[in-house]
């Protein structure tokens, strides 16, 4: 579960928000987004950055980037839209793009722990762990609250067969507040692959109980049902 994190500028504290794809109930064509002049720039520039993540969570990535690159164009000091437009092209499936982003947005201020977290990701989707390892200690060091960030490194220690390292961060996004469902299932896959097959078959059980097939996190759902069938073919054998 390597979680990606979308900045809203206007809360007083920047926070992260999680973006899952939404389905979408029949494909439309997609249409060039027209921006209505608003009332004042402050209202134009929310109503650009709502539109934006909305469409990105409907999977139209193409008018999403062209609604944040109309932002950067406006305001291209803001770090925080080039961190959103980097989210939207590794989405996307454009990784070199993203990083760009990125890198610019950490120029720009490199005290925000949301680009950290996502270069991070981006660094661990091509298998670069250790500059991903030390990317997520930077976001934890900027904000420790950040139970995505305390996941994802998580994911990565268990890539690299630390399963006691993973264990604890798991552990920790669990008191910082961590959705359940989330942590049991990928607990559960670490103490699976560490050989703890009790621990593991109560995580995978804790995950099912509170997962839906049917749900939005049905993708979760089958994954971890995946991973209890092969914990338990070899028992049943």
């Amino acid at each position: 579960m390597n979680n990606h994190t979308f900045i809203n500028v206007n809360r007083q504290k920047e926070q992260n928000i999680q973006w899952f794809p939404m389905p979408r109930k029949k494909p439309r064509p997609s249409h060039p987004f027209k921006l209505v002049p608003g009332k004042n720039q402050q209202y134009s520039d929310q109503r650009l950055r709502t539109s934006a993540q909305r469409k990105a969570k409907q999977r139209d990535y193409t008018n999403a980037i062209a609604l944040l690159t109309q932002l950067i164009c406006r305001h291209p000091h803001h770090a925080v839209d080039y961190n959103n437009r980097g989210l939207i092209y590794f989405q996307s499936g454009q990784p070199e793009k993203a990083l760009a982003d990125y890198n610019k947005a950490l120029q720009l201020n490199p005290e925000l722990d949301s680009v950290y977290n996502n270069r991070a990701n981006y660094y661990a989707s091509v298998g670069k762990l250790s500059e991903a390892l030390a990317d997520y200690e930077q976001a934890l060091d900027l904000n420790p609250g950040n139970f995505r960030t305390w996941i994802n490194q998580a994911i990565t220690f268990r890539d690299l067969g630390l399963y006691n390292l993973a264990l604890e961060n798991f552990d920790m996004a669990l008191i910082l507040g961590c959705p359940e469902e989330h942590i049991y299932g990928e607990r559960g896959r670490t103490y699976h692959l560490s050989g703890d097959w009790n621990c593991a078959i109560a995580d995978y059980q804790k995950a099912l109980q509170v997962l839906s097939p049917s749900s939005a996190a049905s993708s979760l759902y089958r994954k971890v049902e995946t991973w209890m069938n092969q914990l338990l073919k070899p028992l049943s054998a």
